[in-house]
């Protein structure tokens, strides 16, 4: 950018980061296993999609949920769980149990 358009930049008519990049912060909770949770009924109230971490050109999903009044999130790279959460994304807040079926895990 040049100086002179720097100078005809008003803060005001800019965005705050804050406003902005949300999505990028940790969502605060206790970390927990989904073997942890198994069976347990929580209360899903946010979720998260990213690249994991531990394996290459897979995604990774986070939830945040309640459990016995405390706030919690947990990861997976479960696929199951990854549709689920993208098809029941507008009724969040929503209760459930996470099932391990075989060898996959399933919201019931």
């Amino acid at each position: 950018m040049r100086l002179d358009e720097i100078n005809l930049i008003h803060k005001e008519n800019c965005e705050a980061f804050s406003d902005f990049a949300q999505s990028r912060l940790p969502m605060p909770g206790i970390k927990k296993r989904i073997s942890q949770i198994l069976e347990k009924e929580i209360l899903i109230v946010d979720f998260r999609i990213m690249e994991s971490k531990h394996r290459q050109n897979s995604m990774c999903l986070q939830i945040q949920f309640v459990l016995d009044n405390e706030v919690c999130v947990a990861f997976t790279g479960s696929s199951v769980l990854l549709d689920q959460i993208n098809y029941a994304q507008d009724k969040i807040p929503f209760r459930t149990k996470i099932l391990k079926i075989d060898n996959y895990y399933t919201l019931s």
